[in-house]
C-alpha cells in the first residue's frame, strides 16, 4: 500500500501543468479547431510572442492600465452620446413588447483570475457543483468560493429586453435564428446591437471591457466545458462588449460555433494590444451598421 507521502506525489503529478514554453499557439488552438474550420483574420495584427499568453496576468501592465482607462472613458462617452436611446427605447419596449421589465438582468460568468493548474484541480474534484448558483438562493461564502473556483466570477449582465417575458418558462436554451421568442422591436435591437447598450454599466463597474470574449451563462459554461477541451481557458480575459469572435462568428447556437468562438478568443488573447482593440472597435461599427451576424 503506498505511503501517504507517495500519495501526495501522485496527486501533485496528476495536476502538474505542462510548461507554457512547450506549447505554441497552433498547439494551444488545435484542440478547438480540429473539428471545425476557422476562417483567417488577416486584419488582426499578429504579435511575435516568445511565450504564449495564458490569462490577463500575462498581458503587459501598461496595456492593462491603458485598456481600463479606455474602458472608462469610452463607456462614459458612449453613454452620453447615446442618451436619446436611453430615453426612447424603454418607452418603445413598454408600448410594443408586452408586460415585463425594460432592463433584462442575467447572470454571466466573468474573469477567472486564478491559476490554471488550481482551476483544473478544483474542477476535477467537482464537475457538477462548481457553477455559481443561478436560482437566486444565498449560500455560505466559503461554499460560494468553492463552487466558483474553477470558473469565472459571476456577475449580473444588463440588456434591453428583446424577448417575451415568458421566453424561458421551459428553461434556459440558446437563441436560434428567427427565434419566435424575440419581439419585433427585439429583432431590430439585436440587429443594431442596441440591446447591449446597458452593458456600458458593466464596463464602468469593471465587470466587462469594451473588447474581450463574450460572457456566457453559468448553465451553458458548465455544459460547454464538458464538450469542448479546456473551454474555460477563455475566461482568462475580462469579458467584452465586442471582440474578434463577436465580429467574425456572430451569435452562437451550436457546439461548432462555440468551438470557433474559443479559437477566436484565444487568438485575441495572444494578440491583444491597443492597436488591435482599435481595429475591433472600428469593425464593430461596421457590424452595427450592416447588422452582420444578427439573429
Amino acid at each position: 500500500m503506498p505511503s501517504q507521502s507517495n500519495l501526495k506525489l501522485v496527486e501533485a503529478s496528476e495536476f502538474a501543468e505542462e510548461p507554457v514554453e512547450a506549447l505554441s499557439f497552433s498547439e494551444m488552438t488545435s484542440q478547438y479547431t480540429k473539428e471545425c474550420v476557422i476562417p483567417d483574420t488577416p486584419w488582426v495584427s499578429k504579435l511575435n510572442l516568445e511565450t504564449p499568453r495564458r490569462n490577463v496576468n500575462s498581458l503587459p501592465r501598461y496595456y492593462r492600465l491603458s485598456k481600463r482607462c479606455v474602458d472608462i472613458g469610452g463607456s462614459i462617452f458612449l453613454a452620453v452620446m447615446l442618451a436619446p436611446v436611453w430615453l426612447v427605447v424603454p418607452l418603445l419596449i413598454k408600448l410594443t413588447s408586452g408586460p415585463g421589465p425594460i432592463i433584462y438582468r442575467q447572470t454571466r460568468v466573468g474573469l477567472n483570475n486564478r491559476t490554471e493548474s488550481r482551476s483544473r484541480r478544483d474542477r476535477s474534484r467537482s464537475t457538477a457543483g462548481n457553477v455559481a448558483p443561478i436560482d437566486g438562493q444565498r449560500r455560505s461564502s466559503s461554499q460560494d468560493r468553492r463552487q466558483t473556483a474553477g470558473y469565472g466570477k459571476p456577475f449580473t449582465l444588463y440588456k434591453f429586453r428583446t424577448m417575451r417575458n415568458d421566453a424561458e418558462k421551459d428553461g434556459a436554451r440558446f437563441a436560434q435564428s428567427n427565434d419566435s421568442r424575440v419581439t419585433k422591436l427585439g429583432k431590430f435591437m439585436r440587429k443594431t446591437r442596441i440591446d447591449e447598450i446597458p452593458q456600458l454599466v458593466n464596463v464602468l463597474r469593471g465587470e466587462m471591457s469594451l473588447v474581450g470574449p463574450r460572457p456566457e451563462r453559468p448553465v451553458f459554461v458548465e455544459k460547454l466545458s464538458r464538450e469542448i477541451p479546456d473551454y474555460l481557458n477563455r475566461l482568462g480575459l475580462r469579458p467584452g462588449l465586442t471582440g474578434i469572435a463577436q465580429i467574425e462568428n456572430g451569435y452562437d447556437n451550436d457546439t461548432e460555433s462555440f468551438r470557433r468562438k474559443v479559437a477566436y478568443d484565444l487568438q485575441y488573447l495572444q494578440n491583444c494590444n491597443n492597436r488591435n482593440d482599435l481595429k475591433i472597435l472600428l469593425r464593430t461599427i461596421h457590424v452595427v451598421v450592416t447588422g452582420k451576424g444578427a439573429m
